[in-house]
Protein backbone atom coordinates (compact mmCIF):
# COMPACT_ATOMS: atom_id res chain seq x y z
CA UNK A 1 0.00 0.00 0.00
CA UNK A 2 2.79 2.42 0.89
CA UNK A 3 4.55 1.61 -2.43
CA UNK A 4 1.36 2.21 -4.46
CA UNK A 5 0.74 5.49 -2.64
CA UNK A 6 4.25 6.75 -3.37
CA UNK A 7 4.11 5.68 -7.03
CA UNK A 8 0.76 7.37 -7.40
CA UNK A 9 2.07 10.53 -5.84
CA UNK A 10 5.07 10.52 -8.17
CA UNK A 11 2.69 10.52 -11.10
CA UNK A 12 0.42 13.16 -9.70
CA UNK A 13 2.85 15.67 -8.27
CA UNK A 14 5.51 17.47 -10.28
CA UNK A 15 9.10 17.25 -9.10
CA UNK A 16 9.08 20.66 -7.49
CA UNK A 17 6.29 19.58 -5.12
CA UNK A 18 8.25 16.54 -4.03
CA UNK A 19 11.12 18.86 -3.24
CA UNK A 20 8.77 20.93 -1.09
CA UNK A 21 7.43 17.81 0.61
CA UNK A 22 10.97 16.62 1.31
CA UNK A 23 11.88 19.94 2.88
CA UNK A 24 8.71 20.01 4.97
CA UNK A 25 9.41 16.57 6.37
CA UNK A 26 13.02 17.46 7.13
CA UNK A 27 11.95 20.74 8.75
CA UNK A 28 9.47 18.82 10.92
CA UNK A 29 12.23 16.50 12.03
CA UNK A 30 14.40 19.47 12.94
CA UNK A 31 11.51 20.73 15.07
CA UNK A 32 11.35 17.40 16.86
CA UNK A 33 15.13 17.47 17.34
CA UNK A 34 15.15 21.03 18.68
CA UNK A 35 12.30 20.26 21.04
CA UNK A 36 14.17 17.26 22.39
CA UNK A 37 17.38 19.23 22.81
CA UNK A 38 15.53 22.17 24.29
CA UNK A 39 13.92 19.94 26.88
CA UNK A 40 17.30 18.52 27.84
CA UNK A 41 18.96 21.94 27.88
CA UNK A 42 16.44 23.51 30.21
CA UNK A 43 15.64 20.47 32.34
CA UNK A 44 15.59 21.36 36.01
CA UNK A 45 18.44 19.96 38.13
CA UNK A 46 17.98 17.35 40.84
CA UNK A 47 18.52 17.62 44.59
CA UNK A 48 20.34 14.71 46.23
CA UNK A 49 19.50 14.47 49.93
CA UNK A 50 21.63 12.26 52.17
CA UNK A 51 19.45 10.71 54.88
CA UNK A 52 21.54 10.03 57.97
CA UNK A 53 18.88 7.88 59.63
CA UNK A 54 17.76 5.71 56.71
CA UNK A 55 21.15 5.20 55.02
CA UNK A 56 20.01 6.37 51.62
CA UNK A 57 19.80 9.35 49.28
CA UNK A 58 16.49 10.88 48.19
CA UNK A 59 16.53 12.24 44.64
CA UNK A 60 14.21 15.24 44.17
CA UNK A 61 13.19 16.52 40.75
CA UNK A 62 13.33 20.26 41.41
CA UNK A 63 10.90 21.01 38.58
CA UNK A 64 8.13 19.19 40.47
CA UNK A 65 9.56 18.97 44.01
CA UNK A 66 8.80 15.24 44.01
CA UNK A 67 11.12 12.44 45.13
CA UNK A 68 11.73 10.37 42.01
CA UNK A 69 14.24 7.86 43.38
CA UNK A 70 15.82 6.57 46.58
CA UNK A 71 19.40 5.27 46.42
CA UNK A 72 20.79 3.04 49.21
CA UNK A 73 24.33 4.05 50.23
CA UNK A 74 26.59 3.39 53.22
CA UNK A 75 25.96 3.80 56.93
CA UNK A 76 25.12 7.28 58.23
CA UNK A 77 25.52 9.36 55.03
CA UNK A 78 26.27 13.03 55.62
CA UNK A 79 28.11 14.99 52.92
CA UNK A 80 26.94 15.32 49.32
CA UNK A 81 28.60 16.81 46.25
CA UNK A 82 27.40 16.78 42.63
CA UNK A 83 30.06 16.98 39.91
CA UNK A 84 29.86 19.86 37.40
CA UNK A 85 28.54 17.60 34.62
CA UNK A 86 25.75 16.32 36.86
CA UNK A 87 26.73 12.74 36.03
CA UNK A 88 28.08 11.71 39.42
CA UNK A 89 27.15 12.35 43.05
CA UNK A 90 29.61 11.71 45.88
CA UNK A 91 28.27 10.85 49.34
CA UNK A 92 30.32 10.48 52.52
CA UNK A 93 29.22 7.63 54.80
CA UNK A 94 30.24 8.60 58.33
CA UNK A 95 30.05 5.12 59.89
CA UNK A 96 31.28 3.16 56.86
CA UNK A 97 34.46 5.22 56.39
CA UNK A 98 33.89 5.49 52.66
CA UNK A 99 32.40 7.51 49.82
CA UNK A 100 29.57 6.21 47.63
CA UNK A 101 29.70 7.22 43.95
CA UNK A 102 26.24 7.48 42.37
CA UNK A 103 25.63 7.36 38.62
CA UNK A 104 22.87 9.93 38.15
CA UNK A 105 21.62 8.43 34.87
CA UNK A 106 20.60 5.23 36.67
CA UNK A 107 20.54 6.45 40.30
CA UNK A 108 22.70 3.54 41.41
CA UNK A 109 25.98 3.28 43.31
CA UNK A 110 28.73 2.40 40.82
CA UNK A 111 31.73 2.61 43.15
CA UNK A 112 32.65 2.80 46.82
CA UNK A 113 35.91 4.48 47.83
CA UNK A 114 37.52 3.89 51.22
CA UNK A 115 38.73 7.09 52.90
CA UNK A 116 39.67 8.19 56.43
CA UNK A 117 37.76 7.66 59.66
CA UNK A 118 34.27 9.20 59.96
CA UNK A 119 34.10 11.19 56.69
CA UNK A 120 31.83 14.22 56.82
CA UNK A 121 32.09 17.01 54.25
CA UNK A 122 32.87 16.47 50.56
CA UNK A 123 33.45 18.65 47.50
CA UNK A 124 34.32 18.25 43.80
CA UNK A 125 36.72 20.50 41.90
CA UNK A 126 35.38 22.54 38.93
CA UNK A 127 37.02 20.21 36.42
CA UNK A 128 35.31 17.20 37.98
CA UNK A 129 38.62 15.36 38.23
CA UNK A 130 39.15 15.42 41.98
CA UNK A 131 36.95 14.87 45.03
CA UNK A 132 37.95 16.05 48.49
CA UNK A 133 36.50 14.20 51.52
CA UNK A 134 37.14 15.44 55.07
CA UNK A 135 37.38 12.71 57.72
CA UNK A 136 36.70 13.85 61.28
CA UNK A 137 38.12 10.78 63.01
CA UNK A 138 41.51 10.88 61.29
CA UNK A 139 41.77 14.67 60.85
CA UNK A 140 42.58 14.24 57.18
CA UNK A 141 41.29 15.08 53.72
CA UNK A 142 41.28 12.27 51.15
CA UNK A 143 41.89 13.31 47.54
CA UNK A 144 40.05 11.02 45.11
CA UNK A 145 40.87 10.70 41.40
CA UNK A 146 37.43 10.53 39.76
CA UNK A 147 38.70 8.68 36.69
CA UNK A 148 39.78 5.70 38.80
CA UNK A 149 37.79 6.25 42.02
CA UNK A 150 40.94 5.80 44.06
CA UNK A 151 42.58 7.93 46.76
CA UNK A 152 45.70 9.56 45.30
CA UNK A 153 46.65 11.72 48.30
CA UNK A 154 45.87 12.23 51.97
CA UNK A 155 46.31 15.66 53.53
CA UNK A 156 46.58 16.23 57.28
CA UNK A 157 44.51 19.20 58.49
CA UNK A 158 43.19 20.46 61.84
CA UNK A 159 41.17 18.60 64.46
CA UNK A 160 37.76 17.17 63.54
CA UNK A 161 37.44 18.54 59.97
CA UNK A 162 33.87 18.92 58.77
CA UNK A 163 33.11 21.20 55.80
CA UNK A 164 34.96 21.29 52.46
CA UNK A 165 34.79 23.74 49.56
CA UNK A 166 36.88 24.26 46.41
CA UNK A 167 37.46 27.67 44.84
CA UNK A 168 36.25 28.29 41.25
CA UNK A 169 39.79 28.08 39.89
CA UNK A 170 40.30 24.67 41.47
CA UNK A 171 43.56 25.84 43.05
CA UNK A 172 42.51 25.98 46.70
CA UNK A 173 40.47 23.78 49.04
CA UNK A 174 39.03 25.22 52.25
CA UNK A 175 38.41 22.87 55.19
CA UNK A 176 36.68 23.81 58.44
CA UNK A 177 38.27 22.22 61.51
CA UNK A 178 35.55 21.96 64.13
CA UNK A 179 37.66 21.36 67.23
CA UNK A 180 40.53 23.64 66.16
CA UNK A 181 38.34 26.64 65.43
CA UNK A 182 40.05 27.34 62.15
CA UNK A 183 40.11 26.75 58.41
CA UNK A 184 42.87 24.88 56.58
CA UNK A 185 43.75 26.16 53.10
CA UNK A 186 45.08 23.43 50.79
CA UNK A 187 47.09 24.09 47.62
CA UNK A 188 45.69 21.56 45.14
CA UNK A 189 48.86 21.48 43.03
CA UNK A 190 50.89 20.08 45.94
CA UNK A 191 48.13 18.78 48.25
CA UNK A 192 49.66 20.61 51.18
CA UNK A 193 48.25 23.09 53.71
CA UNK A 194 49.54 26.57 52.84
CA UNK A 195 47.56 28.61 55.39
CA UNK A 196 45.43 28.30 58.50
CA UNK A 197 42.78 30.92 59.25
CA UNK A 198 41.30 31.33 62.73
CA UNK A 199 37.50 31.75 62.75
CA UNK A 200 34.74 31.35 65.37
CA UNK A 201 33.84 28.48 67.69
CA UNK A 202 33.15 25.05 66.20
CA UNK A 203 33.07 25.93 62.48
CA UNK A 204 31.01 23.59 60.26
CA UNK A 205 29.90 24.82 56.86
CA UNK A 206 32.08 26.54 54.27
CA UNK A 207 31.32 28.10 50.88
CA UNK A 208 33.32 30.11 48.34
CA UNK A 209 31.80 32.91 46.27
CA UNK A 210 31.82 32.62 42.44
CA UNK A 211 34.65 35.15 42.14
CA UNK A 212 36.81 33.17 44.55
CA UNK A 213 37.47 36.29 46.60
CA UNK A 214 35.48 35.44 49.72
CA UNK A 215 34.95 32.34 51.85
CA UNK A 216 31.99 32.08 54.24
CA UNK A 217 32.18 29.87 57.34
CA UNK A 218 29.38 29.05 59.78
CA UNK A 219 30.51 28.95 63.40
CA UNK A 220 28.17 26.62 65.25
CA UNK A 221 29.39 27.61 68.71
CA UNK A 222 29.49 31.39 68.29
CA UNK A 223 26.30 31.78 66.22
CA UNK A 224 27.89 33.74 63.40
CA UNK A 225 29.47 33.59 59.96
CA UNK A 226 33.11 34.46 59.34
CA UNK A 227 33.96 36.17 56.05
CA UNK A 228 37.47 35.40 54.81
CA UNK A 229 39.36 37.46 52.22
CA UNK A 230 41.10 34.84 50.09
CA UNK A 231 43.85 37.20 48.95
CA UNK A 232 45.12 37.61 52.51
CA UNK A 233 43.56 34.59 54.23
CA UNK A 234 42.21 36.80 56.99
CA UNK A 235 38.73 37.32 58.44
CA UNK A 236 37.40 40.69 57.25
CA UNK A 237 33.88 40.50 58.71
CA UNK A 238 31.76 38.54 61.17
CA UNK A 239 28.00 38.35 60.69
CA UNK A 240 25.65 37.34 63.49
CA UNK A 241 23.00 34.82 62.43
CA UNK A 242 20.66 32.34 64.11
CA UNK A 243 21.34 29.76 66.80
CA UNK A 244 23.88 27.03 65.96
CA UNK A 245 24.43 27.68 62.23
CA UNK A 246 25.40 24.61 60.25
CA UNK A 247 25.29 24.67 56.44
CA UNK A 248 26.08 27.68 54.25
CA UNK A 249 25.74 28.48 50.54
CA UNK A 250 26.36 31.39 48.15
CA UNK A 251 24.08 32.22 45.23
CA UNK A 252 25.51 32.16 41.66
CA UNK A 253 25.64 35.95 41.51
CA UNK A 254 27.64 36.11 44.74
CA UNK A 255 25.19 38.66 46.12
CA UNK A 256 23.52 36.53 48.80
CA UNK A 257 24.69 34.00 51.38
CA UNK A 258 22.29 31.58 53.04
CA UNK A 259 23.14 30.18 56.49
CA UNK A 260 20.98 27.43 58.01
CA UNK A 261 20.72 27.64 61.81
CA UNK A 262 19.87 24.27 63.34
CA UNK A 263 19.06 25.71 66.76
CA UNK A 264 16.59 28.39 65.69
CA UNK A 265 15.03 26.55 62.73
CA UNK A 266 15.64 29.30 60.21
CA UNK A 267 17.84 30.50 57.37
CA UNK A 268 19.63 33.85 57.51
CA UNK A 269 19.95 35.71 54.21
CA UNK A 270 23.11 37.80 54.09
CA UNK A 271 23.75 40.68 51.67
CA UNK A 272 27.38 40.22 50.68
CA UNK A 273 27.85 43.89 49.78
CA UNK A 274 27.18 44.98 53.36
CA UNK A 275 27.70 41.71 55.27
CA UNK A 276 24.37 42.16 57.02
CA UNK A 277 21.35 39.90 57.43
CA UNK A 278 18.54 41.22 55.22
CA UNK A 279 16.00 38.46 55.83
CA UNK A 280 15.32 35.49 58.08
CA UNK A 281 13.26 32.61 56.73
CA UNK A 282 11.62 30.08 59.03
CA UNK A 283 11.98 26.49 57.80
CA UNK A 284 11.60 23.01 59.31
CA UNK A 285 13.10 21.71 62.53
CA UNK A 286 16.88 21.41 62.83
CA UNK A 287 17.94 22.64 59.37
CA UNK A 288 21.38 21.39 58.41
CA UNK A 289 22.38 21.35 54.75
CA UNK A 290 21.57 24.27 52.45
CA UNK A 291 22.30 25.00 48.80
CA UNK A 292 21.15 27.23 45.93
CA UNK A 293 20.03 25.99 42.52
CA UNK A 294 22.14 26.96 39.46
CA UNK A 295 19.61 29.61 38.42
CA UNK A 296 19.71 31.24 41.85
CA UNK A 297 15.92 31.17 42.10
CA UNK A 298 15.50 28.53 44.78
CA UNK A 299 17.25 27.57 48.03
CA UNK A 300 16.93 24.02 49.35
CA UNK A 301 17.23 23.29 53.06
CA UNK A 302 17.42 19.83 54.65
CA UNK A 303 15.48 19.68 57.94
CA UNK A 304 16.71 16.76 60.08
CA UNK A 305 13.90 16.70 62.62
CA UNK A 306 10.71 16.51 60.51
CA UNK A 307 12.50 14.64 57.65
CA UNK A 308 11.76 17.30 55.07
CA UNK A 309 13.36 19.67 52.59
CA UNK A 310 12.17 23.29 52.54
CA UNK A 311 12.21 25.10 49.19
CA UNK A 312 12.70 28.87 49.42
CA UNK A 313 11.82 31.32 46.64
CA UNK A 314 14.75 33.74 46.59
CA UNK A 315 12.68 36.58 45.13
CA UNK A 316 10.36 36.66 48.14
CA UNK A 317 12.40 34.80 50.78
CA UNK A 318 9.44 32.57 51.56
CA UNK A 319 9.05 28.79 51.67
CA UNK A 320 7.06 27.73 48.61
CA UNK A 321 7.25 23.95 49.00
CA UNK A 322 8.08 21.25 51.55
CA UNK A 323 9.24 17.83 50.37
CA UNK A 324 9.22 14.72 52.53
CA UNK A 325 12.42 12.65 52.31
CA UNK A 326 14.18 9.92 54.29
CA UNK A 327 15.08 9.82 57.96
CA UNK A 328 17.23 12.63 59.43
CA UNK A 329 18.34 14.34 56.21
CA UNK A 330 21.74 16.07 56.37
CA UNK A 331 22.54 17.02 52.75
CA UNK A 332 25.74 18.73 53.86
CA UNK A 333 27.37 20.32 50.82
CA UNK A 334 26.52 21.26 47.24
CA UNK A 335 23.69 18.77 46.76
CA UNK A 336 21.83 20.31 43.79
CA UNK A 337 23.05 19.84 40.25
CA UNK A 338 22.23 18.51 36.82
CA UNK A 339 23.46 18.06 33.26
CA UNK A 340 24.78 21.12 31.48
CA UNK A 341 22.97 22.28 28.31
CA UNK A 342 24.65 21.56 24.95
CA UNK A 343 27.13 24.22 23.82
CA UNK A 344 25.30 24.70 20.51
CA UNK A 345 21.97 23.67 19.05
CA UNK A 346 22.07 22.51 15.40
CA UNK A 347 20.26 24.83 13.00
CA UNK A 348 20.93 23.10 9.68
CA UNK A 349 18.37 20.72 8.20
CA UNK A 350 19.58 17.10 8.34
CA UNK A 351 19.87 15.22 5.06
CA UNK A 352 18.99 11.90 6.65
CA UNK A 353 16.75 10.79 9.49
CA UNK A 354 18.75 9.74 12.59
CA UNK A 355 17.47 6.49 14.02
CA UNK A 356 17.56 7.93 17.54
CA UNK A 357 15.22 10.83 16.71
CA UNK A 358 11.46 10.11 16.60
CA UNK A 359 10.12 10.29 13.01
CA UNK A 360 6.72 11.33 11.75
CA UNK A 361 4.15 8.57 11.85
CA UNK A 362 3.03 6.89 8.63
CA UNK A 363 -0.34 8.57 9.01
CA UNK A 364 1.27 11.96 9.44
CA UNK A 365 3.45 11.42 6.39
CA UNK A 366 0.46 10.34 4.27
CA UNK A 367 -1.56 13.35 5.42
CA UNK A 368 1.27 15.69 4.55
CA UNK A 369 1.75 13.99 1.20
CA UNK A 370 -1.96 14.20 0.46
CA UNK A 371 -1.97 17.92 1.19
CA UNK A 372 0.84 18.57 -1.26
CA UNK A 373 -0.71 16.08 -3.68
CA UNK A 374 -3.97 18.00 -3.80
CA UNK A 375 -2.09 21.08 -4.86
CA UNK A 376 -0.36 19.14 -7.63
CA UNK A 377 -3.58 17.47 -8.77
CA UNK A 378 -5.24 20.80 -9.52
CA UNK A 379 -2.45 21.64 -11.94
CA UNK A 380 -2.21 18.09 -13.26
CA UNK A 381 -5.87 18.06 -14.25
CA UNK A 382 -5.30 21.07 -16.45
CA UNK A 383 -2.55 19.25 -18.36
CA UNK A 384 -3.69 15.62 -18.20
CA UNK A 385 -7.35 14.50 -17.80
CA UNK A 386 -6.25 10.96 -16.93
CA UNK A 387 -4.77 10.75 -13.47
CA UNK A 388 -3.91 7.90 -11.15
Amino acid sequence: MDFIFKECMRQLVPLQYWVVLNRLIRASLVGVLLAALGGAAYAAPFAYISNFGSNDVSVIDTSTNIVVATVPVGIRPVGVAVNPAGSRVYVTNNDSDNVSVIDTSANTVVATVGVGSSPFGVAVNPAGTRVYAASRGSSTVSVIDTSTNTVVATVGVGDFPTGVAVNPAGTRVYVTNNDSGNVSVIDTSTNTVVATVGVGDFPYGVAVNPAGTRVYVTNNGSDNVSVIDTSTNTVVATVGVGDSPFGVAVNPAGARVYAASSGSDNVSVIDTSTNTVVATVGVGGQPLGVTVNPAGTRVYVANANPNTVSVIDTSTNTVVATVGVGSAPFAFGQFVGGPNPPATIPTTIPTSIPTSIPTLSDYGLMALGTLVGLIGMRRARKRNPIIC
